[in-house]
């Protein structure tokens, strides 16, 4: 009996999500074992054209890591949609946007002016930027489209599943492959990895009545190790973050950065944080509460450091925002 068939591709991203599956160690060789492997750009020597001739469906799983920044990622989306049975958002940019998704704070122009000529080491005289298509004597040079806007893989493909973390941890990805191979998967469109918040797997100890007067980076302070983060004045995502990862931050001194975006039934995660932080201010006087909420380094950031795209958000509004257009 024939292999069921596995596809994984890397799009915006950082490549964590693949080293993750390597990660896995010994599960990394079941894998190979129970899956005949049909794509896997950073692995092995697989082109388009190969993923092309396979029938739709054909696919067995595909773990789609990475947001959609290009036209080339975007078209790569749409074809794996085509052929997989199952379809996985795997890690935070593709499940929310990533870091990544943290472009949306500009356009395509202001990111190419800013790279490729404001940049202190960048010596560009001509103003030279990428294009999608340059004549050479040889013949035509093509690169994607650099779009506006980055989204995550389910606002361009329908989604199966979404498995979140930066990067996913291996048990949950152990439990992803197990569920496929044992045909146990929960209904479509859960994320795999519990609902309950990182708050609810951390060890400190919260003092509900713990009120704050001054919010702290972690350079400027050596945390208590058992006292919960934020109410040492320290921004921790945890209330407002899926669980999952068992709070593996904060278990060693470093606050939740909300890789696992919302937990069930939140709709904008940096509104639920920015909600759990109000609670904790303690005052009433407007210039105090002020003077407090500043101390706040990068608000965006901060809430919004994974998940903008998802976002009530989604993106600033610019000239170019909502006008995809090739760079010709």
């Amino acid at each position: 009996m024939s292999k069921p068939k596995l596809a994984i591709y890397w799009a915006a991203t950082c490549g964590g999500c693949d080293v993750a599956l390597l990660d896995t160690q010994t599960k990394v060789v079941e894998i190979a074992d129970a899956f005949e492997l049909v794509l896997w750009p950073i692995a092995m020597d697989f082109k388009y054209k190969d993923v092309e001739r396979l029938p739709e469906k054909s696919i067995d799983l595909c773990l789609f890591n990475g947001a959609i920044r290009t036209e080339e990622q975007e078209d790569i989306a749409r074809m794996l949609r085509k052929r997989a049975k199952v379809l996985v958002a795997f890690g935070s940019c593709a499940c929310h946007g990533g870091i990544p998704g943290l472009g949306n704070v500009s356009d395509r122009n202001g990111i190419f002016e800013k790279v490729y000529r404001q940049t202190r080491s960048t010596a560009n005289n001509d103003g030279i930027r990428p294009r999608t298509r340059t004549e050479m004597p040889e013949g035509t040079l093509t690169l994607p489209a650099f779009h506006d806007t980055v989204r995550s893989l389910d606002q361009v493909v329908d989604t199966d599943y979404y498995v979140p973390g930066c990067p996913p941890p291996v048990d949950l990805i152990g439990q992803v492959v197990t569920a496929v191979l044992s045909r146990s998967l929960p209904a479509v469109g859960s994320t795999l990895a519990p609902d309950k918040t990182v708050c609810d797997e951390c060890p400190r100890e919260r003092d509900e009545t713990k009120k704050v007067k001054q919010f702290r980076r972690l350079a400027e302070v050596t945390p208590d190790p058992t006292r919960c983060l934020l109410d040492q004045g320290i921004i921790c995502c945890g209330p407002a973050t899926r669980a999952g990862c068992e709070a593996r931050c904060p278990s060693v001194n470093m606050p939740c950065r909300g890789c696992f975006g919302p937990p069930a039934g939140v709709l904008d995660q940096g509104l639920k944080l920015l909600s759990a932080i109000g609670s904790i201010i303690d005052s009433k006087d407007e210039r105090e509460i002020s003077r407090i909420v500043n101390g706040v380094q990068d608000p965006l950031g901060c809430f919004y450091r994974f998940g903008l795209p998802k976002s009530l958000l989604h993106r600033t509004r610019t000239r170019s925002a909502d006008s995809e257009t090739r760079d010709d």
